[in-house]
């Protein structure tokens, strides 16, 4: 119930803030899915009054009028944008980082679909709305792996699941966990959290889940430790710093994320460049250089070169 009360009141305020005109109550009604299967008006208008004051409680300014000075028309409502938007920020770059991606987990996981569901409605009602509000509604940040909203809501609301995991190389195995946080590390989710079947903190790639995720208990029903950081969780699976160095052969004008990383680049003729690149992790290193192909060849560690020709030929056998 909170949930959806939540997600009523960020519609509301989408609604009113994209609006450049005041809405009637009839128009806020039909752009809301909770307004509109209300069983009664008086129901509605009930929902409405309690939400609008709880907005204004908030800080959020719900204004009145009239769309036509002229004519006695319908008294409508809006939320004016200059009420509504923040003063600039002072944010260090660490801390603009951090909210961003705050903000575009929350885009994937929360409410972008709503928001944008009712950015629809109010076009199909012919309102004249300001999209240039709603670009937090557009998710930025890249979220498929099928599990990832109900590993989101579990690690959210301490929810312990149960999920087939596979990993390469080895036998999928079943998973009992409790878990305590998401994390993105180069474009990729993972979750952390309690392995119960180890009996120790484990870090899950949720691309490597491969069964339908199932809740094993309610929510609450287990403790995240008060001293939790996700960063030392994963410090066995992330290292912190580079500590060796891969030499690659990349074709030229291809690879640009590998030149990024490069601490040193040196033409080795035929079209190719040699790139010296410092890396922590031959696994990830590995699935970087495996997207690009043939364009990029490992010289060196052996490690890293055996890892990207076993997946090589993975991907032509599950081709073939």
């Amino acid at each position: 119930m909170a949930d959806r009360k939540t997600e009523r009141l960020m519609n509301l305020i989408f609604a009113l803030l994209v609006s450049r005109q005041y809405l009637s109550k009839e128009q806020i009604r039909q752009t809301i899915s909770d307004y509109r299967e209300s069983a009664s008006q008086a129901a509605f208008e009930r929902m409405f009054e309690r939400d609008k004051e709880e907005l204004r409680e908030l800080g959020i300014v719900v204004e009145m009028g009239s769309n036509d000075k002229y004519f006695d028309d319908e008294v409508g409502y809006r939320i004016p944008r200059d009420e509504a938007e923040l003063p600039d920020l002072a944010l260090t770059r660490e801390e603009a980082a951090v909210l961003g991606l705050a903000a575009q987990v929350w885009e994937h996981a929360g409410l972008a679909g709503a928001s944008t569901s009712a950015l629809v409605k109010l076009k199909a009602a012919g309102i004249d709305v300001d999209p240039d509000v709603l670009r937090m509604a557009e998710p930025k940040l890249s979220a498929d792996e099928p599990c990832f909203d109900v590993m989101w809501d579990a690690a959210t609301r301490r929810i312990p699941v149960a999920f087939t995991y596979q990993r390469p190389g080895h036998e999928s195995s079943r998973r009992h966990v409790q878990p305590w946080g998401i994390i993105s590390w180069h474009d990729r989710w993972y979750l952390g959290g309690y392995d119960l079947d180890r009996e120790a903190p484990r870090i899950f790639r949720l691309s490597r889940v491969v069964s339908d995720v199932e809740t094993t208990g309610a929510a609450g029903s287990y403790e995240v430790p008060d001293d939790l950081d996700m960063t030392k969780v994963a410090a066995a699976l992330f290292p912190a710093e580079p500590d060796r160095v891969a030499v690659l052969r990349v074709k030229s004008g291809r690879g640009q994320a590998l030149r990024r990383m490069a601490s040193a680049v040196h033409p080795a003729g035929d079209d190719h460049d040699e790139l010296e690149v410092p890396f922590a992790s031959a696994w990830d290193l590995a699935s970087e250089v495996v997207a690009y192909g043939p364009d990029v060849v490992v010289v060196a560690p052996d490690d890293v070169r055996e890892q990207v020709v076993a997946r090589l030929r993975e991907a032509v056998g599950s081709s073939s």
